[in-house]
């Protein structure tokens, strides 16, 4: 059974393993461009990255800001492919979320690509925009009111 260890991170101390995952999931699997993806808020932002510790890499990974003090966002989610349906997307908001309640903050906002849309529906996530264009992938924003 693999074992994963999750560690929050603040700036630059998050950078090469988050990017690593970012990079493979983004920028390779998905085409983004690279300019888009690293888009210069990693320094004020608190990051979240899963460890697969048997194969000693990190596997996923997550960022969150603040947009004002009652509103976290949470960015750049990512789990690589071969990890995925093992819960650790669910793990990272899990973490996202708990952070942003030790912040004071009452609701988590993030632009959520339409293919996983639903699955932030299963976190309690709504959507609350149209369907938008980010990165030439569709997204829409969706938002959950935290409880105490």
């Amino acid at each position: 059974m693999t074992v994963y260890e999750a560690e929050r991170f603040d700036g630059e101390a998050a950078f090469p393993d988050a990017y690593e995952v970012r990079r493979d999931v983004f920028i390779e699997e998905q085409d983004v461009p690279e300019e888009i993806e690293m888009d210069g808020r990693d320094e004020t932002a608190t990051h979240f990255v899963v460890y697969d510790t048997e194969a000693d890499r990190p596997v996923g990974t997550a960022r969150v800001r603040y947009v004002d003090e009652d509103t976290a966002k949470a960015e750049r989610v990512a789990v690589l492919a071969e990890y995925r349906g093992e819960g650790l997307g669910r793990r990272l908001m899990e973490l996202v979320e708990a952070e942003a309640r030790e912040q004071g903050c009452t609701s988590v906002d993030l632009h959520a690509q339409t293919a996983v849309e639903e699955f932030y529906e299963t976190l309690g996530y709504e959507t609350v925009s149209d369907e938008f264009i980010e990165a030439d992938i569709p997204h829409v924003e969706m938002e959950k009111r935290l409880d105490g």
